[in-house]
């Protein structure tokens, strides 16, 4: 035995996958009826499936949350092909200039006008020049509108992901609904207070499977 918790609410619900690979347990408050109960089994499912980080976006920490922000801006900096195109252009003009050879000029010179294309063929070292440069002026780019708007962005869609209020229901009819509004539409009373996710082999070194994939597939069937 690895790891265990003790978990209590008003209605608590649990789930097992694939014969115990996944072990979900989900505590509620604020309603016990048989609703609610249904409800807590199918975020258990959610649970084993998308395996979030958070509940919700409050439960990070501000440093959490400032250190999501930080890899999210830096691994924009990172991905120049991906950066708003003033930015880039500047960027590219100060690499011209400065770093990329004679080959990557030529191939800029002709693929100019389609950038759509242009880190299609340029080469590693270009490219890594790119990212070199918007490190180097991180300040300036950060304090950018058109970045920041592009970096809260990428932050959101993090927290989507990684925060199960912000995730969308898988069995949401139009592919769109929120856990949270599922559980609103169930009840408005209805919290989720705690949720924990075990899985066969947790920090040992195994093979990767797709359990998302299998849960969603039969949270669907």
């Amino acid at each position: 035995l690895r790891r265990f918790e003790k978990v209590t609410g008003d209605v608590v619900a649990s789930y097992i996958h694939g014969g115990g690979k996944i072990g979900v347990l989900v505590a509620g408050e604020g309603a016990s009826d048989d609703a609610a109960k249904e409800a807590l089994n199918n975020i258990a499912m959610q649970v084993a499936a998308m395996n979030p980080t958070y509940i919700a976006r409050t439960d990070m920490s501000a440093d959490e949350l400032a250190k999501l922000k930080e890899i999210t801006i830096d691994s924009s900096l990172n991905d120049p092909a991906t950066l708003p195109k003033p930015i880039l252009n500047e960027l590219i003009n100060k690499a011209y200039a400065e770093k990329w050879s004679a080959e990557d000029k030529a191939i800029y010179d002709e693929k100019k006008n389609n950038m759509q294309y242009l880190f299609n063929f340029l080469s590693k070292e270009a490219a890594a020049a790119l990212a070199e440069l918007a490190m180097a002026d991180k300040d300036n780019i950060v304090s950018n509108k058109i970045f920041a708007g592009l970096a809260e962005g990428r932050v959101s869609k993090q927290l989507k992901e990684i925060c199960l209020l912000d995730q969308t229901y898988v069995k949401a009819e139009d592919g769109k609904q929120s856990v949270a509004k599922y559980l609103e539409s169930v009840n408005k009373d209805l919290k989720i207070t705690k949720i924990v996710r075990f899985e066969v082999g947790e920090g040992l070194e195994k093979k990767n499977e797709d359990f998302a994939a299998e849960v969603a597939a039969q949270m669907n069937a």
